[in-house]
């Protein structure tokens, strides 16, 4: 397994767990207040737990394969990083129109930046799984 492949299956389940965090928390806090709670709180927490376990996790693997993490993309693996970065912007299209489709209806600001930060949490997991089974499958 390469390091780009190890990295993008650490990072989609650091990218994956984060983002559960984020919507129980999410659904938790609106649940006891009865309305859709302000973002800025629950972003900084994100923004925190998401740096942290993405340095933790990167350094320890490029300390375990130190060779391996300084060596340049090839010309498949950045074909790779290309096709799952396309196909996680359509991702993130897909959740941005839905959101704001949701907001023309229902009128929330605080919900619509919820849904779409949703969006780009899952346009970047998918992303890094992508990646993980491009890379895998050698395509």
């Amino acid at each position: 397994m390469s390091f780009r492949e190890k990295s993008a299956w650490v990072m989609a389940v650091v990218s994956g767990i984060a983002g559960l965090w984020y919507l129980n928390t999410l659904v938790a806090l609106a649940a006891g207040a009865g309305a859709t709670p302000a973002p800025l709180g629950l972003l900084i927490r994100y923004v925190f737990v998401i740096v942290i376990a993405s340095v933790v996790a990167q350094v320890t693997l490029a300390v375990m394969t130190p060779t391996e993490a300084e060596a340049p993309a090839d010309e498949r693996e950045r074909l790779v990083l290309d096709r799952a970065g396309s196909q996680a912007g359509d991702v993130l299209a897909f959740g941005i129109l839905v959101s704001l489709g949701w907001f023309l209806m229902q009128r929330d600001g605080n919900l619509l930046f919820h849904m779409a930060f949703v969006s780009l949490i899952v346009a970047q997991t998918a992303q890094y799984l992508l990646q993980a089974v491009r890379l895998r499958r050698g395509a």
